[in-house]
């Protein structure tokens, strides 16, 4: 088995492509933090008894994992590849079981409805793809139809990021504002 790693534009977060199926087909990506429940996700669990290992993010076909600013890669690496290898030559299943972020629905209708329907699209055809090549995700949380903001969530390798604060402001909100005139800005929920 072959696994290629790539660098993401967080030099906390490396990505991982095992050239297998991560996340169950049509499943939404996953992210796990330190310290959370990992009874449903056996990769995260092997990933997390290396030291340092701070956050895991499973996408369709590729894993991103986050250290400690304080640990270096050159000694991680070779375990989370040997985790990873480990996982799958011991035949290892998709995530299937996914563990859901609680957040709060907000129930849009009418005008409001087609905004965030178009926020929606406008995210997930263009702006997710995008992340996703970095070891990302961004994750539409709320718009606020009063005065026309945007609440993204960025996930993954996209989380914590040192560039992701210029991509939200320069890259996302630029798209959103050129294509649904009632949004006036874009902002991160952490």
């Amino acid at each position: 088995m072959f696994i290629q790693t790539e660098d993401t534009p967080n030099p906390s977060t490396l990505k991982f492509l095992p050239g297998k199926t991560v996340t169950g087909e049509g499943q939404p990506p996953v992210e796990i933090s330190r310290g959370e429940d990992v009874s449903n996700a056996p990769l995260a669990e092997m990933l997390f008894m290396i030291p340092d290992i701070t956050r895991v993010f499973f996408g369709v076909d590729y894993i991103s994992v986050s250290k400690f600013d304080s640990a270096n890669w050159k000694h991680l690496k070779p375990a989370v590849l040997g985790a990873i290898m480990d996982f799958y030559v011991a035949g290892g299943e998709p995530l299937v079981d996914q563990i859901q972020a609680t957040t709060q629905d907000v129930t849009y209708e009418g005008e409001t409805l087609e905004i965030v329907e178009q926020i929606k699209e406008l995210i997930e055809l263009r702006v997710r793809p995008a992340v996703a090549q970095d070891g990302g995700d961004i994750v539409f949380r709320q718009f606020d139809k009063e005065d026309g903001s945007v609440y993204l969530e960025m996930r993954g390798a996209c989380s914590g990021c040192p560039s992701s604060t210029m991509t939200l402001k320069s890259g996302i909100e630029n798209l959103l504002k050129h294509y649904v005139p009632e949004v006036t800005r874009v902002e991160q929920i952490t």
